[in-house]
Protein backbone atom coordinates (compact mmCIF):
# COMPACT_ATOMS: atom_id res chain seq x y z
CA UNK A 1 0.00 0.00 0.00
CA UNK A 2 1.54 3.37 -1.02
CA UNK A 3 1.75 6.40 1.23
CA UNK A 4 -1.06 8.36 -0.53
CA UNK A 5 -3.55 5.49 -0.15
CA UNK A 6 -2.64 5.05 3.54
CA UNK A 7 -3.13 8.76 4.18
CA UNK A 8 -6.52 8.74 2.41
CA UNK A 9 -7.76 5.80 4.50
CA UNK A 10 -6.53 7.43 7.69
CA UNK A 11 -8.37 10.63 6.81
CA UNK A 12 -11.55 8.67 6.09
CA UNK A 13 -11.31 6.92 9.45
CA UNK A 14 -10.91 10.24 11.25
CA UNK A 15 -14.00 11.62 9.46
CA UNK A 16 -16.02 8.54 10.42
CA UNK A 17 -14.92 8.88 14.03
CA UNK A 18 -15.82 12.56 13.96
CA UNK A 19 -19.26 11.82 12.52
CA UNK A 20 -19.81 9.10 15.11
CA UNK A 21 -18.87 11.56 17.84
CA UNK A 22 -21.26 14.18 16.49
CA UNK A 23 -24.03 11.58 16.30
CA UNK A 24 -23.40 10.56 19.90
CA UNK A 25 -23.55 14.19 21.02
CA UNK A 26 -26.80 14.75 19.09
CA UNK A 27 -28.32 11.62 20.67
CA UNK A 28 -27.28 12.83 24.11
CA UNK A 29 -28.86 16.23 23.48
CA UNK A 30 -32.05 14.60 22.17
CA UNK A 31 -32.30 12.26 25.14
CA UNK A 32 -31.97 15.23 27.46
CA UNK A 33 -34.25 17.53 25.49
CA UNK A 34 -37.56 18.68 26.95
CA UNK A 35 -39.61 16.37 24.70
CA UNK A 36 -37.72 13.27 25.76
CA UNK A 37 -37.56 14.17 29.44
CA UNK A 38 -41.24 15.08 29.35
CA UNK A 39 -42.22 11.64 28.04
CA UNK A 40 -40.14 10.03 30.78
CA UNK A 41 -41.85 12.17 33.41
CA UNK A 42 -45.28 11.09 32.21
CA UNK A 43 -44.33 7.43 31.96
CA UNK A 44 -42.95 7.10 35.49
CA UNK A 45 -44.47 7.63 38.91
CA UNK A 46 -42.74 10.44 40.79
CA UNK A 47 -42.84 10.82 44.58
CA UNK A 48 -44.83 13.88 45.60
CA UNK A 49 -46.40 14.33 42.15
CA UNK A 50 -49.92 13.13 41.31
CA UNK A 51 -50.44 12.41 37.62
CA UNK A 52 -54.10 12.81 36.63
CA UNK A 53 -55.65 11.62 33.37
CA UNK A 54 -58.41 14.07 32.42
CA UNK A 55 -60.71 12.55 29.81
CA UNK A 56 -62.57 15.16 27.82
CA UNK A 57 -60.07 17.71 29.06
CA UNK A 58 -60.48 19.90 25.98
CA UNK A 59 -64.17 20.40 26.77
CA UNK A 60 -65.85 23.15 28.75
CA UNK A 61 -65.75 21.51 32.19
CA UNK A 62 -62.70 19.31 31.56
CA UNK A 63 -60.53 22.26 30.52
CA UNK A 64 -61.43 24.15 33.67
CA UNK A 65 -60.55 21.05 35.69
CA UNK A 66 -57.19 20.79 33.92
CA UNK A 67 -56.46 24.45 34.66
CA UNK A 68 -57.17 24.00 38.36
CA UNK A 69 -55.11 20.80 38.59
CA UNK A 70 -52.16 22.45 36.87
CA UNK A 71 -52.40 25.48 39.16
CA UNK A 72 -52.31 23.07 42.11
CA UNK A 73 -49.12 21.41 40.77
CA UNK A 74 -50.67 18.18 39.54
CA UNK A 75 -49.29 16.54 36.40
CA UNK A 76 -52.01 16.41 33.75
CA UNK A 77 -52.61 14.30 30.67
CA UNK A 78 -55.61 15.37 28.59
CA UNK A 79 -57.23 12.79 26.32
CA UNK A 80 -59.87 14.10 23.92
CA UNK A 81 -61.11 13.29 20.43
CA UNK A 82 -62.21 16.93 19.96
CA UNK A 83 -65.70 15.92 18.84
CA UNK A 84 -67.05 18.30 21.48
CA UNK A 85 -63.86 19.68 22.96
CA UNK A 86 -61.88 22.63 21.64
CA UNK A 87 -58.18 22.57 20.87
CA UNK A 88 -58.13 26.28 21.63
CA UNK A 89 -58.59 25.58 25.32
CA UNK A 90 -55.67 23.12 25.24
CA UNK A 91 -53.44 25.73 23.58
CA UNK A 92 -54.32 28.19 26.34
CA UNK A 93 -53.26 25.63 28.95
CA UNK A 94 -50.06 24.81 27.07
CA UNK A 95 -49.13 28.49 26.98
CA UNK A 96 -49.85 28.89 30.68
CA UNK A 97 -47.91 25.77 31.71
CA UNK A 98 -45.07 25.20 29.20
CA UNK A 99 -42.70 23.51 31.67
CA UNK A 100 -41.70 19.92 30.79
CA UNK A 101 -43.61 17.27 32.64
CA UNK A 102 -46.64 19.42 33.50
CA UNK A 103 -49.15 18.90 30.69
CA UNK A 104 -49.55 16.68 27.66
CA UNK A 105 -52.40 16.33 25.17
CA UNK A 106 -53.26 13.04 23.48
CA UNK A 107 -55.75 12.94 20.64
CA UNK A 108 -57.68 9.70 21.04
CA UNK A 109 -61.18 8.23 21.17
CA UNK A 110 -62.15 6.42 24.36
CA UNK A 111 -64.22 4.06 22.24
CA UNK A 112 -61.01 2.65 20.73
CA UNK A 113 -59.96 -0.07 23.17
CA UNK A 114 -56.50 -0.50 21.62
CA UNK A 115 -55.80 3.23 21.82
CA UNK A 116 -56.98 3.42 25.42
CA UNK A 117 -54.79 0.47 26.41
CA UNK A 118 -51.79 2.06 24.68
CA UNK A 119 -52.33 5.32 26.57
CA UNK A 120 -52.38 3.49 29.89
CA UNK A 121 -49.35 1.38 28.91
CA UNK A 122 -47.25 4.43 28.09
CA UNK A 123 -48.27 6.62 31.02
CA UNK A 124 -48.09 6.23 34.79
CA UNK A 125 -51.41 7.59 35.98
CA UNK A 126 -52.24 7.99 39.66
CA UNK A 127 -55.86 9.02 39.15
CA UNK A 128 -58.51 9.59 36.48
CA UNK A 129 -61.04 12.39 36.21
CA UNK A 130 -63.57 11.16 33.68
CA UNK A 131 -65.43 14.01 31.96
CA UNK A 132 -65.56 12.73 28.37
CA UNK A 133 -69.17 12.42 27.25
CA UNK A 134 -71.93 13.86 25.12
CA UNK A 135 -74.20 15.90 27.33
CA UNK A 136 -77.32 17.38 25.77
CA UNK A 137 -80.70 16.13 26.95
CA UNK A 138 -82.55 17.00 23.74
CA UNK A 139 -79.90 15.43 21.52
CA UNK A 140 -79.99 12.26 23.62
CA UNK A 141 -83.66 11.75 22.77
CA UNK A 142 -82.82 12.09 19.07
CA UNK A 143 -79.65 9.98 19.08
CA UNK A 144 -79.94 7.55 22.01
CA UNK A 145 -77.45 5.00 20.68
CA UNK A 146 -74.78 7.66 20.41
CA UNK A 147 -75.29 8.45 24.10
CA UNK A 148 -75.17 4.85 25.28
CA UNK A 149 -71.99 4.33 23.26
CA UNK A 150 -70.16 7.52 24.26
CA UNK A 151 -71.14 7.45 27.91
CA UNK A 152 -71.84 3.88 29.00
CA UNK A 153 -69.67 1.82 26.66
CA UNK A 154 -66.71 4.18 26.82
CA UNK A 155 -66.82 4.27 30.60
CA UNK A 156 -66.70 0.46 30.62
CA UNK A 157 -63.56 0.49 28.45
CA UNK A 158 -61.95 3.12 30.66
CA UNK A 159 -62.61 1.23 33.90
CA UNK A 160 -61.27 -1.98 32.34
CA UNK A 161 -58.07 -0.14 31.36
CA UNK A 162 -57.72 1.27 34.86
CA UNK A 163 -58.11 -2.21 36.34
CA UNK A 164 -55.62 -3.74 33.92
CA UNK A 165 -52.98 -1.10 34.63
CA UNK A 166 -53.48 -0.68 38.36
CA UNK A 167 -54.84 2.86 38.42
CA UNK A 168 -56.65 3.05 41.73
CA UNK A 169 -58.55 6.38 41.85
CA UNK A 170 -61.53 7.47 39.76
CA UNK A 171 -63.43 10.76 39.98
CA UNK A 172 -66.52 10.35 37.81
CA UNK A 173 -68.42 13.24 36.27
CA UNK A 174 -72.08 12.28 36.61
CA UNK A 175 -75.31 14.24 36.58
CA UNK A 176 -78.53 15.03 38.39
CA UNK A 177 -80.27 13.68 35.26
CA UNK A 178 -79.88 10.21 36.81
CA UNK A 179 -82.60 11.18 39.31
CA UNK A 180 -85.16 11.97 36.64
CA UNK A 181 -88.09 13.93 38.06
CA UNK A 182 -88.33 13.12 41.78
CA UNK A 183 -91.52 13.62 43.72
CA UNK A 184 -89.76 15.54 46.50
CA UNK A 185 -87.35 18.46 46.46
CA UNK A 186 -84.53 19.08 47.18
CA UNK A 187 -82.68 16.08 45.79
CA UNK A 188 -80.43 14.19 48.19
CA UNK A 189 -77.96 11.41 47.41
CA UNK A 190 -80.54 8.82 48.54
CA UNK A 191 -83.27 10.15 46.25
CA UNK A 192 -84.28 7.23 43.97
CA UNK A 193 -82.64 7.32 40.55
CA UNK A 194 -85.22 7.12 37.80
CA UNK A 195 -83.87 8.89 34.70
CA UNK A 196 -86.36 9.88 32.00
CA UNK A 197 -84.05 10.53 29.03
CA UNK A 198 -81.19 8.60 27.37
CA UNK A 199 -78.58 11.01 28.73
CA UNK A 200 -79.58 10.31 32.33
CA UNK A 201 -80.03 6.60 31.66
CA UNK A 202 -76.59 6.29 30.05
CA UNK A 203 -74.98 8.09 32.99
CA UNK A 204 -76.75 5.87 35.51
CA UNK A 205 -75.60 2.76 33.63
CA UNK A 206 -72.03 4.08 33.77
CA UNK A 207 -72.41 4.67 37.49
CA UNK A 208 -73.67 1.09 37.92
CA UNK A 209 -70.62 -0.26 36.09
CA UNK A 210 -68.29 1.71 38.35
CA UNK A 211 -70.14 0.78 41.54
CA UNK A 212 -70.34 -2.93 40.70
CA UNK A 213 -66.64 -3.05 39.84
CA UNK A 214 -65.73 -1.18 43.03
CA UNK A 215 -67.23 -4.03 45.06
CA UNK A 216 -64.59 -6.38 43.66
CA UNK A 217 -61.57 -4.06 43.88
CA UNK A 218 -59.80 -1.61 46.16
CA UNK A 219 -60.39 1.30 43.80
CA UNK A 220 -61.12 4.70 45.35
CA UNK A 221 -64.27 6.06 43.69
CA UNK A 222 -65.92 9.46 43.86
CA UNK A 223 -69.10 10.07 41.86
CA UNK A 224 -70.19 13.69 41.53
CA UNK A 225 -73.74 14.28 40.36
CA UNK A 226 -73.88 17.86 39.34
CA UNK A 227 -76.56 20.19 38.28
CA UNK A 228 -76.66 22.91 35.58
CA UNK A 229 -73.17 24.26 34.99
CA UNK A 230 -72.56 27.91 34.06
CA UNK A 231 -69.75 30.45 34.30
CA UNK A 232 -66.12 30.58 33.27
CA UNK A 233 -62.63 31.10 34.65
CA UNK A 234 -62.68 34.31 36.77
CA UNK A 235 -59.33 35.39 35.29
CA UNK A 236 -60.70 35.19 31.76
CA UNK A 237 -58.50 32.40 30.43
CA UNK A 238 -61.16 29.81 29.65
CA UNK A 239 -64.85 29.85 28.82
CA UNK A 240 -67.65 27.96 27.13
CA UNK A 241 -67.42 27.67 23.34
CA UNK A 242 -69.68 24.91 21.95
CA UNK A 243 -69.54 24.07 18.24
CA UNK A 244 -71.91 26.30 16.22
CA UNK A 245 -73.98 23.31 15.10
CA UNK A 246 -74.84 22.55 18.73
CA UNK A 247 -76.09 26.00 19.73
CA UNK A 248 -79.68 24.79 19.61
CA UNK A 249 -78.83 21.93 21.98
CA UNK A 250 -76.55 23.87 24.28
CA UNK A 251 -76.85 25.39 27.71
CA UNK A 252 -79.22 28.27 28.31
CA UNK A 253 -76.33 30.52 29.31
CA UNK A 254 -74.75 30.13 25.88
CA UNK A 255 -78.05 30.90 24.18
CA UNK A 256 -78.53 33.99 26.34
CA UNK A 257 -75.08 35.28 25.47
CA UNK A 258 -75.56 34.55 21.77
CA UNK A 259 -78.78 36.56 21.85
CA UNK A 260 -77.09 39.39 23.75
CA UNK A 261 -74.31 39.55 21.14
CA UNK A 262 -76.74 39.42 18.21
CA UNK A 263 -75.46 36.07 16.96
CA UNK A 264 -79.03 34.80 17.15
CA UNK A 265 -82.13 37.02 17.00
CA UNK A 266 -83.42 36.08 20.42
CA UNK A 267 -83.79 33.42 23.07
CA UNK A 268 -86.14 30.47 22.73
CA UNK A 269 -87.70 29.26 25.97
CA UNK A 270 -89.07 25.77 25.66
CA UNK A 271 -92.02 25.09 27.90
CA UNK A 272 -94.07 27.58 29.91
CA UNK A 273 -96.72 25.21 31.27
CA UNK A 274 -94.74 23.30 33.89
CA UNK A 275 -96.04 23.00 37.43
CA UNK A 276 -93.65 25.68 38.73
CA UNK A 277 -94.32 29.21 40.07
CA UNK A 278 -93.91 30.90 36.66
CA UNK A 279 -94.49 27.89 34.38
CA UNK A 280 -90.86 27.52 33.27
CA UNK A 281 -88.38 24.86 34.34
CA UNK A 282 -86.57 25.31 37.64
CA UNK A 283 -82.89 24.37 37.79
CA UNK A 284 -79.96 24.57 40.19
CA UNK A 285 -77.20 26.59 38.44
CA UNK A 286 -73.68 25.79 39.66
CA UNK A 287 -70.62 27.83 38.68
CA UNK A 288 -67.91 25.87 36.86
CA UNK A 289 -65.18 27.13 39.21
CA UNK A 290 -67.17 25.90 42.22
CA UNK A 291 -67.80 22.61 40.44
CA UNK A 292 -64.11 22.02 39.78
CA UNK A 293 -63.30 22.86 43.38
CA UNK A 294 -65.60 19.98 44.32
CA UNK A 295 -63.66 17.66 41.99
CA UNK A 296 -60.33 18.60 43.54
CA UNK A 297 -61.69 18.10 47.04
CA UNK A 298 -63.09 14.73 45.95
CA UNK A 299 -59.65 13.74 44.66
CA UNK A 300 -58.04 14.81 47.92
CA UNK A 301 -60.53 12.80 50.00
CA UNK A 302 -60.65 9.65 47.84
CA UNK A 303 -59.77 6.51 49.81
CA UNK A 304 -59.00 2.94 48.66
CA UNK A 305 -62.00 0.58 48.71
CA UNK A 306 -64.34 3.50 49.45
CA UNK A 307 -67.08 5.05 47.32
CA UNK A 308 -68.29 8.62 47.76
CA UNK A 309 -71.41 9.91 45.99
CA UNK A 310 -72.17 13.62 46.15
CA UNK A 311 -74.60 16.13 44.71
CA UNK A 312 -72.85 19.29 43.55
CA UNK A 313 -75.20 22.24 43.46
CA UNK A 314 -76.10 25.45 45.23
CA UNK A 315 -79.21 24.10 46.93
CA UNK A 316 -81.28 26.85 45.31
CA UNK A 317 -83.53 26.56 42.28
CA UNK A 318 -84.02 29.35 39.73
CA UNK A 319 -86.63 29.32 36.99
CA UNK A 320 -85.71 29.84 33.35
CA UNK A 321 -87.45 33.22 33.42
CA UNK A 322 -85.43 34.22 36.50
CA UNK A 323 -82.26 33.06 34.75
CA UNK A 324 -83.05 35.18 31.70
CA UNK A 325 -83.65 38.26 33.85
CA UNK A 326 -80.27 37.68 35.54
CA UNK A 327 -78.64 37.32 32.12
CA UNK A 328 -80.22 40.56 30.93
CA UNK A 329 -78.78 42.29 33.98
CA UNK A 330 -75.30 40.80 33.45
CA UNK A 331 -75.16 41.73 29.76
CA UNK A 332 -77.11 44.98 29.84
CA UNK A 333 -79.11 43.78 26.81
CA UNK A 334 -82.91 43.48 26.64
CA UNK A 335 -82.94 40.01 25.10
CA UNK A 336 -85.90 39.14 22.89
CA UNK A 337 -87.78 36.05 24.10
CA UNK A 338 -89.74 33.50 22.06
CA UNK A 339 -91.83 30.93 23.91
CA UNK A 340 -92.08 27.43 22.43
CA UNK A 341 -93.47 24.03 23.38
CA UNK A 342 -91.65 21.73 25.78
CA UNK A 343 -88.43 20.02 24.79
CA UNK A 344 -88.57 16.18 24.89
CA UNK A 345 -86.93 14.67 27.96
CA UNK A 346 -87.08 17.79 30.15
CA UNK A 347 -88.43 17.82 33.69
CA UNK A 348 -90.13 20.57 35.65
CA UNK A 349 -88.06 21.17 38.77
CA UNK A 350 -84.67 19.98 39.95
CA UNK A 351 -82.43 21.40 42.64
CA UNK A 352 -80.00 19.89 45.09
CA UNK A 353 -79.45 19.38 48.75
CA UNK A 354 -75.65 19.86 49.00
CA UNK A 355 -75.40 19.25 52.74
CA UNK A 356 -73.54 15.92 52.39
CA UNK A 357 -70.68 17.34 50.31
CA UNK A 358 -70.50 20.34 52.64
CA UNK A 359 -70.28 18.06 55.65
CA UNK A 360 -67.87 15.42 54.30
CA UNK A 361 -65.67 17.36 51.86
CA UNK A 362 -65.96 20.86 53.35
CA UNK A 363 -67.23 22.17 50.01
CA UNK A 364 -69.72 24.95 49.42
CA UNK A 365 -70.80 26.87 46.32
CA UNK A 366 -69.46 30.42 46.51
CA UNK A 367 -70.67 32.10 43.31
CA UNK A 368 -74.21 33.40 42.96
CA UNK A 369 -76.14 33.15 39.70
CA UNK A 370 -75.59 36.85 39.02
CA UNK A 371 -71.84 36.72 39.77
CA UNK A 372 -71.33 33.65 37.60
CA UNK A 373 -73.14 35.16 34.62
CA UNK A 374 -71.21 38.42 34.93
CA UNK A 375 -67.88 36.54 34.86
CA UNK A 376 -68.95 34.42 31.89
CA UNK A 377 -70.17 37.49 29.99
CA UNK A 378 -66.75 39.13 30.26
CA UNK A 379 -65.19 36.11 28.53
CA UNK A 380 -67.91 35.93 25.89
CA UNK A 381 -67.51 39.59 24.93
CA UNK A 382 -63.79 39.12 24.30
CA UNK A 383 -64.19 35.74 22.57
CA UNK A 384 -67.03 36.31 20.16
CA UNK A 385 -65.83 33.41 18.01
CA UNK A 386 -64.81 31.20 20.89
CA UNK A 387 -61.10 30.35 20.89
CA UNK A 388 -60.68 31.18 17.19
Amino acid sequence: MDFVELKRRSSTSRRLLLLAGIAAICLFIFRNSSSFSTSVKFSQHEPGVTHVLVTGGAGYIGSHASLRLLKDSYRVTIVDNLSRGNMGSVKVLQELFPEPGRLQFIYADLGDAAAVNKIFSQNAFDAVMHFAAVAYVGESTQEPLRYYHNITSNTLLLVKAMAAHGVKTLIYSSTCATYGEPEKMPITEVTPQSPINPYGKAKKMAEDIILDFSKTSDMAVMILRYFNVIGSDPEGRLGEAPPPELREQGRISGACFDAARGIIPGLKIRGVDYTTPDGTCVRDYIDVTDLIDAHVKALEHAKPSKVGIYNVGTGKGSSVKQFVEACKKATGVDIKIEYLSRRPGDYAEVYSDPSKIRRELNWIARYSLEESLAIAWRWQKVHRNGYN
